[in-house]
């Protein structure tokens, strides 16, 4: 991969990993500010629910952004579009879609036909 679409790469997944960091900031935030105690168990019930829906979707970002740390040290590394699996360069279009994929199509579309068989 030429030095132009590793930077291209490379601030694609700065700039989604400054979005999700901003995105976890707020949370903390929101979630310190909004110490409200509702005195109807319902209300209680939905603020608890939200704000577990809201930490699955937190934990869910976290481990996006250990993929795209992993994607960077990839790209400085110069492993950054090479399939895991097989070696072979993985497509550039995956790689605008999925930018921390470890794993070209093919091999990726393996993977998951053994999951579902097993």
């Amino acid at each position: 991969m030429d030095s132009e679409k590793q930077e291209y790469f490379k601030n694609i997944l700065n700039e989604e990993m400054r979005t999700l960091q901003g995105e976890a900031g707020k949370t903390v935030t929101e979630m310190n500010s909004d110490a409200s105690n509702f005195p109807d168990p319902t209300d209680r019930a939905t603020q608890e629910s939200d704000r577990n829906f809201e930490l699955r979707i937190r934990d869910r970002e976290r481990k996006l952004i250990n993929k795209i740390k992993d994607a960077l040290d990839r790209l400085e590394a110069g492993d950054f579009g090479i399939c895991e699996d097989c070696g072979e360069e993985i497509s550039e279009a995956r790689l605008k879609a999925r930018p921390v994929t470890t794993q070209c199509i093919n091999c990726k579309m393996a993977a998951e036909a053994k999951e579902r068989h097993s």
